[in-house]
């Protein structure tokens, strides 16, 4: 395989992974330590992941437990926590932060779904993009007689099973996403 579409496979295998690390941070209903990934907490005027300052432990299929290793961090952990998007609020005992995940209800799985649906969809266009660009070079490399135009087919047809087998993917890793939202 030569180099443009080794980048070119390196681009979309990345753009695959991105969505499915974007999926596992969306709320389904369950506890999952994954949606305090995008969180921040101002430590000593660094901003730092809450996974760095405290211990992250699912208790229960809805309960999350956040145990930081400075207790004097303990209100800075849950203002970030409030201050984000992920729509809990967090009991303070103390000690330890405990994150209650409601049950879902039917119209916020839908929203959550067209969600997914939506980040699908992006990262399509994104693996489009990277074939577009592929293609480009290939065609200023035949213009510039690096390639014949033989080779000029044979790579148009790679790249296009190439985008074929990740736009499959992206596509099963929604409809995967899909029915955990809609099984909870």
């Amino acid at each position: 395989m030569n180099e443009t579409m080794q980048n070119a496979q390196t681009k979309m295998e990345k753009c695959v992974r991105s969505l499915e690390h974007e999926y596992s941070t969306i709320r389904a209903g369950r506890a999952n330590p994954a949606v305090l990934d995008k969180i921040s907490v101002d430590y000593y005027g660094t901003p730092t992941p809450i996974q760095q300052m405290a211990a992250v432990s699912v208790t229960e299929a809805r309960n999350l437990i956040i145990q930081p290793w400075d207790i004097s961090q303990l209100k800075a952990i849950e203002k970030a926590v409030l201050a984000s998007d992920i729509g809990i609020n967090p009991s303070n005992d103390g000690k330890v932060l405990r994150l209650a995940f409601p049950q879902l209800t039917e119209e916020r799985r839908k929203e959550i779904v067209k969600q997914v649906g939506k980040y699908a969809e992006e990262a399509k266009v994104t693996v489009r993009n990277i074939r577009r660009d592929t293609l480009e070079k290939f065609k200023v490399q035949k213009k510039n007689s690096e390639i014949t135009e033989d080779d000029l087919k044979i790579f148009e047809k790679d790249i296009q099973k190439m985008t074929d087998k990740y736009t499959e993917q992206i596509d099963k890793a929604a409809a995967v996403k899909d029915k955990e939202i809609m099984a909870v």
